[in-house]
């Protein structure tokens, strides 16, 4: 059974490579952010077959859910950023406009 667990993991790791490109290669950092949420999300499954393999599941649970729920924060918090950026450069652009008066 352990033997299935490794070849599960390494699946999973080599389905995780995609990820890896996007998040060097990602047009929009919008797309750099989902990478990143979806690499995380691929750990904390690797974590609790970590757990299955070492017979310690109810410790690797753990880590995978403060895990998890780390990048679930650092997620909002970078999607919050990227907002707010964009809702100030969009406030920018418009005082850089030269205001047209109509006679």
């Amino acid at each position: 059974m352990t033997s299935f667990f490794i070849i599960a993991g390494i699946l999973i790791f080599l389905l995780m490579i995609p990820y890896f490109v996007r998040m060097i290669t990602g047009p929009t950092a919008i797309d750099r952010i989902m990478a990143v949420n979806a690499v995380g999300t691929k750990t904390s499954i690797l974590l609790v077959l970590m757990g299955s393999i070492f017979h310690r599941v109810e410790m690797f649970v753990d880590f995978a859910l403060a895990y998890a729920l780390l990048n679930f924060i650092g997620s909002l918090a970078a999607a919050r950023y990227i907002h707010q950026k964009s809702i100030d450069g969009d406030s920018n652009a418009h005082k850089s406009q030269p205001a047209t008066t109509e006679a």
